[in-house]
């Protein structure tokens, strides 16, 4: 079939359909597990996944975990709660702000971000970005630190790598316990911890490995984003959700998805890497998309390269004949 605007599009009652059949078999059949525990935080994909299980499973063998922290958005609680009310599973609540900073999540982070604004407190928020579109030349070169005061006061500086080494690092702190988290809930019910990754997630290294990269079955990973969105609108996810735009819900100061890693929407995205992946010659694929074969090239090299500097994500230990 050759490329076009459409390229994505899925039969979503069928996906669906076969996507609610295969958890079933993974959980009751490979798994021997008699339910499944989701962390839930009113995002597209999360939401996506515990619809699928309550089709898989019904809402009695569906448990939904709220790990909110110091830092989390409001309304994700807020709009985790109604999703559970939606579909009629459980939802429960684990604050986790007293296990981070114990593990020392805040205080290691704050330390590195002082090496870039040593005026930083707690009463700024942060953020990390990457130059946004990576369509244009030599965007993913430095990552930038931004704060902002509670007066508006935004200061923004490239971050030298250890400074942003020791921020990832501590921050990922917040992915790891939640998923010690799941997996205690898990193990106390004899049930499995569902994956909420995509495919743009897990090819690229969107994930942080033995955190949100933990777990039993990943039932989207692989969907690229726009095809969870079509499963979600199928699936009657609640629209607050499906408009919601995508954050990490890593830092104080709210960052998108975009900003932080992917650098370019998730449509041009998930087009280019669909025809990337299907050897769409460029040109062809810049004039489905509006794009310049420059444009589409840049972005061809782009998403390979991600792909494969985070290989080590996604590879299993390495055992001791592996050599």
């Amino acid at each position: 079939m050759a490329f076009n605007k459409d390229s994505l599009k899925i039969d979503a009652a069928g996906v669906a359909d076969d996507l609610a059949q295969t958890i079933l078999k993974q959980i009751r059949d490979i798994l021997k597990k008699g339910g499944a525990v989701i962390g839930v935080s009113g995002g597209i994909d999360s939401s996506t996944v515990a619809a699928l299980c309550v089709k898989a499973l019904g809402p009695k063998r569906v448990l939904g975990v709220m790990m909110p922290e110091k830092e989390s958005a409001g309304e994700s609680e807020m709009l985790a709660k109604k999703l559970g009310e939606k579909f009629g599973f459980e939802t429960i609540k684990e604050v986790i702000t007293d296990g981070l900073a114990g593990l020392g999540c805040y205080r290691e982070r704050n330390d590195a971000i002082r090496q870039v604004f040593p005026e930083y407190d707690e009463s700024w928020k942060c953020k990390i970005t990457i130059p946004t579109n990576i369509l244009k030349k030599e965007t993913f070169n430095f990552f930038n630190l931004t704060i902002e005061n509670k007066a508006g006061e935004v200061k923004s500086k490239r971050m030298p790598p250890s400074a942003y080494l020791q921020v990832v690092a501590a921050s990922n702190f917040k992915q790891r316990l939640r998923m010690a988290t799941l997996y205690y809930h898990a193990e106390k019910r004899n049930w499995a911890v569902i994956g909420t990754g995509n495919k743009d997630e897990h090819e690229q290294g969107f994930f942080v490995k033995y955190g949100d990269g933990g777990a039993d079955l990943k039932p989207i990973g692989h969907l690229f984003k726009i095809q969870v969105y079509q499963l979600a609108e199928y699936l009657g996810v609640p629209d607050e959700i499906i408009k919601r735009t995508p954050t990490t819900d890593t830092y104080s100061a709210e960052v998108t998805q975009e900003e932080f890693f992917f650098g370019l929407d998730f449509y041009k995205m998930d087009m280019l890497w669909y025809a990337l992946e299907n050897k769409v010659p460029p040109d062809e694929a810049a004039s489905v998309l509006g794009l310049s074969k420059d444009q589409v090239e840049r972005a061809y090299v782009n998403i390979a390269r991600k792909i494969k500097a985070t290989e080590y994500l996604r590879r299993e230990p390495l055992m001791v004949e592996q050599v």
